[in-house]
């Protein structure tokens, strides 16, 4: 129903029904990234994956890569971060084998999220660094950066 019924559904429609992938995705994408807004977490987790499988399809793989890290995103934000851990996985694996470093470095920033939502603070610290490391290769905004650093800590001298 969220797919043919909503004011979103329109160009996601249009574009669907002349069988173009990357105009269905980016509407699907702009659906996901509204209805999150508006903490409409299960409509927007659905355009989400339709993004995902449009650029599939259209065999655009840097976007399919970025839209399973959104979804990452929204499952993180919705509450759910063990699930949203294995977007992030494949946003990672995807965005390596594409030499996608700034998107690499998003998604292990927002699995490092997802592990200290999980109260794994090691885990967290960890790809936080991982994540300053590629971002700052990939000359990423200084607030993805900044992110990055905040989720990987400092060390503190025990005593």
């Amino acid at each position: 129903m969220v797919l043919r019924r909503s004011e979103l559904a329109a160009p996601y429609l249009a574009a669907e029904a002349a069988a173009d992938h990357p105009a269905a995705g980016q509407a699907a994408t702009v659906a996901m990234e509204r209805s999150a807004a508006l903490a409409e977490w299960w409509p927007a987790d659905i355009w989400g994956h339709r993004a995902l499988w449009h650029y599939e399809r259209a065999g655009m793989e840097l976007e399919a890569t970025r839209a399973a890290r959104l979804i990452g995103d929204l499952r993180s934000t919705a509450g759910d971060p063990l699930s949203a851990r294995r977007y992030y996985a494949e946003a990672i694996s995807e965005a390596r084998d594409l030499g996608a470093e700034r998107e690499q470095g998003l998604a292990a920033l927002g699995m490092g999220r997802a592990a200290m939502d999980l109260e794994d603070v090691t885990t967290a610290r960890r790809l936080g660094q991982i994540a300053e490391e590629l971002l700052e290769r990939a000359g990423a905004p200084a607030e993805e950066i900044t992110a990055a650093r905040e989720l990987r800590g400092q060390e503190k001298e025990v005593s």
